[in-house]
């Protein structure tokens, strides 16, 4: 009899119009590839050297003010800007050779004057204060004509390319909307048009609620849970369970709960290994200055740890040249997340 748990099958993705491959079995190989080093080392509250900690010179001579809460300010090495020519015209393009030229803003927000505090150790009232700042830095850029979409992300750990250990996470602010969530975005509209006007994730939200399997963690207003089609091993979705676009959208209710949840969540994640667990999040919502009733925003959480704190996951060969393919089920990877305590594994052992 066939069986998920164990035998190789593929699964779809609504969202994104793609498949990922499950090879539960192969679970069971010994590992002899590439191991991380674990970085176990104790960061001070603050850290003279670092360009992010409050009173501290940037690397463009700029100081920071003597931040207590969060702290946002233009990224010194913005990947796009506002100031550049236009683009070429279309009459210069052709059908093998084309570009678009892309303005926009970056910018840096840090979630706590402490180097040491990453979001899974900091307290519900505080991550409260990220979430704001989030939603007036999307609103500040709603005021600018040139933006269409903000892309809120963090990179947390170097395993993800993160250049500087204090917490923070970044904006790009584009006049384009980028590749992945125009693709959802096609992918919600269409579901609506094909579904007497059903919201996708809506609908999807129901079906998990209802199962439980995949979830790992929920309050009233919001929900955790690894979906179906999770590539990374323990990738999960953070969702609004009621219909909201965007952030500024959230009921204060729902603000509290999105905090509850983002601490609750990435706790587990550095309790799963007891270590400081790597990963990118970001938030898909909608386009600023747009009408975009169909989006639903939600948080995307792609961390790249498989069986331990120094085994990777890696889509090279086939998930390059492919399709993505993952060892473990999201089934067994919510059971996992789930078995996690939400105390810090730093906390308990210092109670111990």
């Amino acid at each position: 009899m066939f069986d998920y748990s164990s035998h190789s099958h593929r699964r779809y993705n609504p969202l994104t119009r793609s498949w990922v491959l499950c090879s539960p079995h192969r679970n069971k190989r010994p590992w002899q590839g590439q191991k991380e080093k674990v970085n176990q080392e104790e960061r001070p509250r603050y850290d003279p050297q670092c360009y992010l900690c409050p009173g501290n010179k940037r690397a463009h001579g700029d100081v920071n003010p003597q931040y207590t809460s969060t702290f946002c300010f233009t990224n010194d090495f913005a990947a796009v800007q506002g100031d550049q020519p236009p683009s070429p015209s279309s009459s210069e393009q052709d059908d093998l050779l084309r570009t678009e030229g892309v303005r926009g803003e970056c910018h840096v927000i840090c979630f706590s004057p402490r180097h040491d505090l990453t979001m899974a150790e900091m307290t519900t009232d505080d991550i409260i204060k990220v979430i704001y700042q989030w939603i007036q830095s999307y609103r500040d850029m709603s005021t600018k004509e040139f933006i269409r979409y903000v892309q809120i992300f963090e990179n947390k750990g170097q395993a993800m390319g993160c250049s500087n250990p204090h917490p923070h996470g970044q904006l790009w602010c584009l006049e384009r909307i980028p590749v992945e969530p125009q693709r959802e975005f096609d992918s919600l509209l269409a579901y609506r048009e094909t579904h007497n006007g059903h919201c996708l994730l809506c609908d999807y939200i129901k079906r998990e609620l209802k199962e439980q399997t995949r979830i790992v963690v929920e309050n009233d207003t919001f929900v955790c849970l690894v979906p179906f089609w999770a590539v990374w091993p323990f990738e999960v979705l953070l969702l609004p369970k009621a219909h909201a676009t965007c952030l500024p959208k959230l009921t204060s209710e729902q603000i509290d709960d999105l905090a509850d949840l983002l601490r609750r969540i990435t706790c587990r994640y550095d309790n799963l290994f007891q270590c400081p667990f790597p990963y990118s999040m970001g938030i898909h919502q909608a386009p600023v200055q747009e009408n975009n009733d169909y989006a639903h925003m939600h948080f995307h959480f792609y961390p790249p740890l498989l069986r331990s704190a120094t085994v990777r996951k890696f889509l090279v060969g086939f998930e390059m040249l492919g399709e993505p393919q993952r060892d473990i089920t999201p089934e067994q990877a919510a059971e996992q997340l789930r078995g996690c305590s939400e105390v810090h594994y730093k906390h308990q052992q210092q109670q111990q």
